[in-house]
């Protein structure tokens, strides 16, 4: 098995997932704003040391991807991101792509950007140590979309990246999100999904990508969030798993995007995919939703840092739980106590390790 194979397995590895905390500056300083903290580059990295360095992270995830500018910051230590991701038994992966765009001549549908000068990007960020990759494909369900075009050129953008990937010696991770936004059935997304991931694969082949070094990161199968429909996990894990008859055997894994349910009915749907046989580790990868209910937490306030790294832990606990391995120890560690306050003062003693 080649390297880069070795690494898409360790990537989904049984009872492990993905951390995907690679939003882009704006998105997560609007983010961080929405919190109450300031939408600053020292606040988004503090909150990314505030995600990796949750105890026994390593136990529940096997891989970290970023945005370029977390990929050059350091620590409060003063050791580069991905190195301290390393030591703590992680991978670094980074987003390369630059987000959605119209697509010229298909009103309501986009193109993921960002291949201009992806080449050197990608070997830069190797350089850095990253060892994996992210690019996001989005499409929408309405009336004639996604439109053949739409599924065919955003195909074409991801067998390029993954080549481009390979090339550098970056494992890629291909994200195709249906969004759930709509009043499609369960059976029109299902069959959509067939449709983009056939295509997809078929990309990937053309541009001869090996997909023992890939991992496929699509979305679930839902009911359009207007459609007044409610799936349940076992109808979800039929749909979603019967999309994935045209994925090569040879596929290192599937890292199954939340999109945006809520955490519980992401995590339940998980769950009933690992009773249905299939012949890849399926597993998860947390972004948004995990980044929403941390942020809650923490706030950027130094004293509940340690309740923002409490929400993560249990988050990636519930996941691994999820897919069939047992709650690692690690991760099972006990809230943190209530703010003290001086009663002179009113302020609060406890201090995160790096304070915002």
């Amino acid at each position: 098995m080649s390297a880069m194979a070795l690494a898409a397995a360790a990537l989904v590895t049984p009872g492990k997932g993905i951390l995907a905390a690679d939003e882009c500056g704006t998105t997560m300083s609007s983010w961080l704003a929405s919190a109450g903290c300031a939408p600053t580059g020292e606040s988004r990295r503090a909150y990314r040391e505030m995600l990796v360095t949750a105890p026994g992270l390593a136990s529940g995830i096997s891989g970290v991807a970023v945005c370029g500018e977390t990929l050059r910051q350091r620590m409060c230590d003063g050791r580069l991101f991905p190195a301290a991701v390393a030591d703590l038994g992680m991978m670094t992966g980074v987003r390369v792509d630059a987000g959605a765009r119209p697509l010229a001549g298909q009103r309501g549908e986009t193109i993921t950007e960002g291949l201009d000068g992806l080449p050197p990007r990608l070997r830069e960020y190797a350089g850095f140590g990253a060892q994996f990759a992210t690019w996001r494909a989005v499409l929408r369900i309405g009336p004639g979309m996604p439109s053949p075009l739409a599924v065919r050129a955003n195909a074409q953008a991801l067998g390029r990246y993954a080549a481009a990937c390979q090339d550098a010696g970056l494992v890629p991770i291909v994200e195709t999100e249906i969004l759930i936004d709509g009043a499609h059935s369960l059976g029109q997304c299902e069959t959509v999904t067939s449709v983009v991931l056939l295509e997809v694969m078929s990309e990937l082949h053309g541009y001869g990508v090996d997909f023992e070094g890939v991992v496929l990161a699509p979305s679930m199968v839902l009911p359009g969030s207007d459609s007044g429909a409610d799936a349940s996990p076992a109808e979800v894990a039929e749909a979603t798993t019967g999309t994935l008859n045209g994925v090569p055997a040879t596929l290192a894994g599937i890292a199954f995007l939340p999109g945006s349910q809520r955490p519980e009915r992401a995590i339940a749907n998980l769950a009933a995919m690992q009773h249905i046989p299939h012949l890849w580790p399926l597993t998860f990868c947390l972004g948004r939703v995990l980044a929403g209910s941390a942020l809650a937490a923490w706030r950027g306030q130094p004293a509940r840092w340690k309740a923002g790294q409490y929400t993560v832990a249990q988050q990636v606990a519930m996941n691994v739980a999820a897919v069939g391995a047992a709650t690692p120890r690690k991760l099972t560690w006990n809230p943190p106590p209530r703010e003290e306050k001086t009663r002179a003062a009113g302020r609060v003693t406890q201090q995160h390790p790096c304070p915002t």
